[in-house]
């Protein structure tokens, strides 16, 4: 007797479901028909309206049979020319042209294009073995393919030392000297001078200059107290 309620309250919900499933569907059929959906489409599943069958192309308010060129496949997309080519083809002028592949290459991941393999560069349309000169090794360089070893930079097609002067240390930037000077001292041309630093003053964070103490200020090679009024 206790469970009678229960029952009645889930058949009561129930036929609440059923009959709002019920008016829902006859709305959509309801749309669908006064919709006027043209040859070659069908109703949209949600939001309404319509979209064209697959291999057909929305103009206007009409469907047309989309021209599929050799070596290409449909796609679903509501954009765009609803075809792309199949890989290994390249697109031009509505065509899917075979992509050429030079020799010592291979086709990018998506088959639109290609690059060289480890160890060759483009050049135009070829890939070009490149020559690594001595104390190089291959890298990522788009530019020569190649990057000089540790303790050399590259000079012209050569890998040349790194003259280090006295006071000096290696550093592996790719720009600028290839070295520099240890702390206190600056770089004078090829050399590393000391760092003269005058009564009063310290080294800066650089370590290649001096700073006057507060409160005096910097006036040529030294530091003058400031003069307050």
């Amino acid at each position: 007797m206790l469970r009678t309620p229960k029952i009645l309250s889930i058949l009561f919900y129930l036929f609440i479901f059923v009959a709002y499933s019920a008016a829902t569907a006859g709305m959509a059929l309801a749309n669908t028909a006064a919709m006027k959906i043209p040859k070659n489409a069908h109703a949209e599943r949600y939001g309404g309206g319509w979209k064209c069958d697959l291999g057909y192309k929305k103009i206007k308010k009409l469907c047309r049979a989309i021209k599929l060129p050799s070596n290409a496949y449909l796609t679903d997309a509501s954009y765009g020319r609803g075809w792309e080519c199949k890989r290994g083809h390249s697109e031009i002028k509505g065509t899917c042209v075979v992509i050429k592949v030079p020799a010592n290459a291979y086709l990018t991941a998506y088959g639109e294009s290609w690059d060289c393999e480890r160890g060759f560069l483009q050049v135009k349309k070829t890939c070009v073995a490149i020559k690594v000169p001595q104390h190089g090794y291959l890298s990522d360089s788009a530019v020569v393919g190649w990057s000089c070893g540790r303790g050399y930079r590259a000079v012209g097609n050569t890998c040349a030392a790194v003259k280090i002067p006295a006071n000096g240390f290696f550093n592996d930037s790719s720009y600028g000297r290839g070295w520099e000077c240890n702390r206190g001292y600056q770089p004078i041309k090829d050399t590393c001078v000391i760092v003269k630093v005058p009564k009063h003053a310290h080294l800066g964070s650089s370590g290649h200059d001096w700073m006057c103490d507060p409160p005096y200020r910097k006036q040529s090679n030294a530091c003058v107290l400031t003069k307050i009024n």
